[in-house]
């Protein structure tokens, strides 16, 4: 018997104002898209954000419906529009943030596991890491170099 030792490595940023002018005005890009979450049963809003190689940042907000708790989290809804709009585009940063109708949320908050895997085939598919950035209302900023790092024993095409 063998054993498998995992690490990652996750940089942890003060606030928002800590970041680079770029990463924060990502995060702000997803901040400002929060308003755009279709979330009446969870009162949890989720938006993301990518920025893609050709400069372009697009945003998605998380879609929720009466047969809850199936909806379309913020990163399937941003990535499906990127695959729609730019489908030869790779996304190089996605910053991901919340909002709760019910507490204040201080701290980051990272993709589902549906999401994480979406993600990672995004990365597998333009072979390129997507950088993560995550935060939530206020406080602390985390920021991951792949997706790999949230999600390191992926399914993987065989």
């Amino acid at each position: 018997m063998t054993e498998l030792d995992i690490n990652i490595k996750v940089r942890v940023f003060e606030n928002i104002k800590a970041l680079t002018p770029a990463d924060a005005a990502l995060m702000q890009a997803a901040k400002v898209a929060l308003i755009n979450s279709y979330s009446p049963y969870s009162q949890f809003k989720v938006a993301a954000a990518v920025l893609l190689e050709n400069g372009e940042i697009l945003t998605g907000t998380n879609q929720e419906n009466a047969s809850y708790p199936v909806g379309i989290c913020a990163e399937g809804t941003v990535l499906s529009a990127v695959s729609a709009l730019y489908p030869n585009v790779a996304v190089k940063k996605m910053a991901v943030t919340v909002k709760s109708g019910r507490s204040l949320v201080s701290k980051p908050v990272a993709p589902c596991g549906i999401c994480r895997q979406r993600i990672y085939e995004y990365e597998m598919r333009f072979n390129a890491d997507i950088e993560i950035i995550m935060m939530g209302e206020e406080g602390e900023v985390y920021r991951v170099k792949s997706i790999k790092d949230l999600l390191p024993l992926a399914f993987f095409k065989m």
